[in-house]
């Protein structure tokens, strides 16, 4: 039997009955990494000896009459999560070396639940690009065209997901690294809740690995299936026990509904900054379609959502403050310089860009009130409404682009240049507040590349849209393999 393709949730049921052992799971996982990654470049960092020893170490364990969530299931884990023994580089050439000394608290939650980690895969240098290459590890080709990309920060799990390299992975997501690789290759992932799972030992190379708590970056699942989704979530959700002192069980409140007839949904798919291709608003649509021919109240319209425009510099802002904080002071200065010369009615995202690089703590501190106020907005709209449908970024996979500045970089919409960091806008909606947002399989553009869209629930409420993106599935389809 192929069993590379067959869900988490499948693979522990046949696990359970003896249909299979994890040593044979293993093993062919590998083999078909073996075979088939040369042309993907998605596992950067193999570590299949490692993996094929956890994996009779789990035979023996359910032998023993063992059974935790993923016992003996092979998985992936982004390459920016510290495995001790493995290079964590973030793809940057002077710390192509740096080997920590522990796992990520997440990895270790993955051992802990018996998975079997076969290898890292692949990102972008410092996790700062909507694509996955760097000068250590080369390349990741989406599975779909090799000639584009799978899109990043975690372009290298989506694509070992879509290739059948594991049954699932995790990744991390302050700019829709978890959700854009999931749109580009057809996958399921999930951008949970600011602050619900624990981020230690996600850092950059010779950082410590400290229980911070960070501003919009969150670390979250990924996988081929929606109940898969919320099968990882479990196994990762929680505090940090450095932090808390306490085991990292967490209770989420359950969705709200289990019905796609009783859910109250918001659809967008249009953006007053970037307009949104055809294939994607063509996903939308689907989505849509499916709900109300499903029951579900389907508005494309409502007063209580926040301005989309405000939300869109503010997350700019808000999220190129972070990068400049660690600039040289001669940098941040010219920055400034820069930033003072702009225009008082220069709206544009380039410009948020800019001012928000140049951010004081005054400033960045007027800047999170303001994202208070749209928390507030949230609230209320989530009180008349259970999730909002909308896109994630406004075309599907993209050709590589290698420009090393990406203010020249531009991305094509429907045959129309617009700046490349301006697609960040949709996955922005969701971060700059923090909200939970599940990314979901909605067809396939006329070109055959896959399409998502992005379902946004209301904050700690995650099992909600993740029920809403198990209902889809079972109304639209999910994960088709690439031929």
């Amino acid at each position: 039997m192929e069993w590379n393709f067959l869900t988490a949730e499948k693979l522990a049921a046949a696990l359970r009955a003896g249909e299979v052992t994890s040593a044979e799971l293993t093993d062919e996982a590998i083999a078909r990494i073996e075979r088939d990654d040369k042309a993907i470049n998605a596992i950067c960092v193999p570590d299949f000896d490692r993996a094929r020893a956890a994996a009779r170490d789990a035979d023996q364990a359910r032998a023993r009459g063992e059974d935790r969530p993923l016992l003996g299931i092979p998985v992936t884990v982004k390459e920016s999560y510290n495995i001790a023994g493995l290079p964590t580089t973030w793809g940057m050439p002077p710390h192509r070396n740096y080997l920590p000394a522990e796992d990520a608290v997440q990895v270790s939650r993955l051992r802990a639940a018996g998975a079997v980690v076969l290898g890292k895969t692949n990102v972008p240098m410092g996790l700062q690009d909507i694509q996955s290459f760097n000068e250590i590890h080369g390349t990741t080709n989406n599975p779909w065209d090799h000639g584009r990309t799978p899109g990043g920060s975690s372009g290298g799990s989506a694509a070992a997901l879509a290739s059948g390299f594991g049954a699932l992975s995790i990744g991390s997501d302050i700019a829709g690294s978890l959700r854009t690789p999931a749109h580009f290759c057809g996958i399921y992932a999930h951008k949970p809740t600011l602050g619900l799972v624990a981020n230690r030992g996600m850092v950059p190379p010779t950082a410590p690995a400290l229980p911070t708590e960070l501003d919009l970056a969150v670390v979250g699942p990924m996988a081929r299936t929606a109940r898969d989704l919320t099968l990882l979530l479990d196994v990762m959700a929680g505090p940090d026990p450095l932090t808390l002192g306490v085991a990292h069980d967490v209770t989420l409140p359950p969705a709200r509904h289990e019905r796609l007839r009783d859910f109250r949904v918001l659809v967008l798919d249009d953006h007053p900054l970037i307009p949104t291709g055809s294939a994607v608003r063509a996903g939308v649509h689907r989505v849509a379609d499916a709900l109300a021919d499903g029951g579900a109240r389907v508005e494309r319209h409502s007063p209580l959502l926040p301005d989309l425009s405000e939300a869109a510099v503010l997350y700019t802002q808000l999220l190129f403050s972070g990068f400049s904080g660690s600039f040289p002071l001669e940098a941040y200065e010219r920055l400034r310089t820069l930033a003072a010369g702009l225009g008082a009615d220069d709206r544009s995202l380039d410009a948020a860009l800019l001012r928000g690089m140049a951010f004081s703590h005054r400033d960045w501190i007027e800047a999170d009130s303001r994202r208070q106020l749209h928390r507030h907005g949230w609230r209320r709209l989530f009180a008349e409404f259970d999730a909002v449908v909308c896109p994630i970024t406004p075309t599907p996979a993209f050709p590589h682009d290698h420009n090393p500045d990406l203010r020249e970089r531009r991305i094509d919409i429907d045959g129309v240049e617009y700046p490349y960091l301006d697609q960040l806008v949709w996955a922005g909606l969701a971060t700059m507040p923090g909200l939970p947002a599940t990314a979901v399989p909605a067809g396939r553009s006329p070109a055959g590349l896959p399409v998502g869209v992005q379902l946004i629930g209301p904050m700690y409420e995650d099992r909600t849209p993740l029920r809403l993106a198990e209902l889809l599935e079972q109304k639209i389809g999910g994960f088709q393999a690439p031929k």
